[in-house]
């Protein structure tokens, strides 16, 4: 039976058209609009009476105008397009993400006449569709980087561990052999140098890794004043032309101006020309070149150290002064050390207001690593005169201080730090007393008054600031004016602060080469008898003089 449609059908259906969120529109096989509903109006932005008679490539972009010639040759055929994703232009221009239906339309004899479409505006969807994909992407960058980073840090992990150990088992090697008492005295001297280097290979390491924990927690500072850059750059090239010539390369200098004053930090930044000096030599090979350059660049000054050597790889050229990157890792590295280097030095030039650059041909061809940092305007009226400059981790040259007359309290928990202490101090004429707690240094300090504390900070029960503040209330016995070192494995730049807070005159760090303690000890000394002025030299000029200070003979 057939069905009986209802007369207000074809009103429904206008209504349901005219209110629809969808663009709904219709043509002919020709491609021409023949309506065009509320929707597309809205959409986008032509009136029916704008669209309806023009052909529907008046909605589609020039580069996409192949797909209606496709979708009228698929209708023709009778085909349906379902769901097409596609983009479509609106009347102002803007580009619109549509998935668009067309569907064949017959006559009552069944022929093709014409198509409508039906069009929803995906636009929205797609841009939380490319934002997620954004931030998948981002996502996965961050994934891969900071499993790159966990594996760099491990693999740094593993070479601290290996550099610390390398020179821990040469001193205990050398100590167990010396201990033995079977070496001839040649052999003894050898060890007891080689035990000497392993301390201070360490205390490099140790030193280099307390920079990097300052630079990351952003305490690491410079002393900056005006100084002369000239006399800088020649004590780095002096500390490393014996290496050089046991090397066998040739050290060259050129200084195209006379430096000319800068403000900065003039150990830091003898830092940073002995870490690239260093880098410059390691991978230079025999017979080759390594050359330090001064030149002048209008408001600035630039230091170059060039090498001939092995050159920087371009894929490791952007990252060298990257922290945890080095150029070669594992078990089969062919050079030492942890590749802090040059990131503690870009962050001390950067803190001079400086730049530091690395550039290099390639593999074989050698590097150089610029330092351009800005003159001052003006220069000082008044010269310090010259400067001792002590690379890190080297001991002090010159002969031990006279201490005759100074009774030295040594207090420290650890009975072999003492014993290695005292007989040096004892050299020097000294009478040096010993104590392993707070409690026997307090008793000794009441008998026999030393004219000066050394003592560590921790320790167990009673550590030195508590120590030294009990000291300091004994004004009977003379304990408010004695002066007091802090001698401690607590080498922070915080640790320093609270030492100097809590009275101690000096805070050094362990281990101490014997020199700076004992010039330390008399400088220390002689100023708490005001026999130094406040304003006097620098400390470092004071134990360079010092140092020249004959010790009286022994029997």
């Amino acid at each position: 039976m057939p069905s009986v449609r209802p007369p207000n059908a074809a009103a429904i259906f206008a209504a349901i058209v005219e209110s629809s969120d969808d663009i709904i529109v219709s043509k002919t096989l020709d491609g021409i609009i023949t309506s065009w509903n509320p929707a597309a109006e809205r959409i986008l932005g032509y009136q029916a009476e704008e669209a309806i008679g023009k052909h529907i490539t008046l909605i589609v972009p020039d580069d996409r105008l192949e797909e209606e010639t496709e979708v009228l040759a698929k209708l023709r055929r009778g085909e349906k397009v379902d769901h097409f994703e596609t983009v479509r232009k609106a009347k102002d221009g803007t580009l619109l993400n549509l998935s668009i239906t067309v569907s064949p339309v017959c006559d009552e004899q069944g022929k093709i006449i014409g198509a409508s479409k039906i069009a929803r505006d995906i636009s929205e969807r797609k841009r939380l569709e490319e934002q997620r994909e954004k931030l998948l992407a981002l996502e996965k960058l961050a994934r891969t980087e900071a499993e790159s980073a966990s594996r760099l840090k491990d693999e740094f992990l593993a070479m601290v561990s290996h550099e610390l150990r390398s020179p821990l088992n040469a001193i205990s090697g050398w100590a167990t052999l010396l201990q033995s008492g079977n070496l001839s005295e040649e052999h003894a001297a050898h060890g007891l140098s080689t035990i000497l280097r392993s301390v201070r290979t360490q205390d490099q390491l140790i030193e280099d890794l307390l920079d990097i924990s300052r630079i990351a927690s952003g305490r690491f500072r410079v002393n900056m004043r005006p100084f002369d850059l000239i006399s800088t750059v020649e004590a780095a090239v002096a500390m490393f032309r014996p290496a050089a010539e046991l090397k066998g390369l040739r050290l060259q200098t050129i200084f195209d101006c006379d430096g000319g004053a800068v403000a900065g930090d003039p150990e830091r930044l003898l830092q940073v020309l002995s870490n690239l000096l260093s880098n410059a030599m390691k991978f230079t090979a025999k017979g080759g070149r390594v050359q330090v350059s001064l030149e002048r660049r209008n408001s600035d000054v630039e230091i170059s150290v060039s090498d001939t050597g092995e050159g920087i790889e371009p894929a490791l050229l952007p990252h060298v002064f990257e922290l945890f990157r080095q150029g070669e890792s594992g078990t089969t590295r062919q050079y030492k050390g942890l590749g802090l280097g040059l990131g503690i030095a870009r962050s001390i030039v950067e803190l001079h207001g400086g730049t530091i650059t690395a550039h290099s041909e390639g593999r074989g061809k050698g590097a150089q690593f610029v330092v351009r940092l800005p003159l001052l305007i003006s220069t000082p009226q008044h010269s310090e005169g010259p400067r001792f400059y002590r690379k890190a981790g080297e001991p002090m040259s010159g002969e031990l201080p006279s201490l005759a007359g100074i009774r030295v309290l040594l207090v420290d928990d650890e009975a072999d730090a003492l014993e290695a202490v005292a007989p040096m101090l004892s050299r020097t004429g000294a009478e040096v007393l010993t104590a392993t707690s707070a409690d026997e240094a307090l008793s000794i300090f009441m008998c026999r008054k030393p004219t000066i504390l050394v003592s560590d900070l921790g320790m167990p029960g009673t550590d030195g600031y508590t120590l030294l503040e009990r000291i300091r209330a004994l004004k009977q016995e003379g304990g408010a004016r004695v002066p007091a070192v802090a001698l401690t494995a607590f080498a922070r730049g915080e640790d320093r602060k609270k030492a100097l807070a809590a009275g101690f005159e000096v805070h050094l760090a362990k281990p101490v080469d014997f020199l700076e303690l004992a010039t330390t000890i008399k400088i220390v000394v002689e100023k708490s008898t005001n026999s130094l002025s406040p304003t006097g030299p620098t400390r470092f000029d004071q134990l360079r003089h010092l140092a020249t200070s004959k010790v009286p003979s022994r029997s």
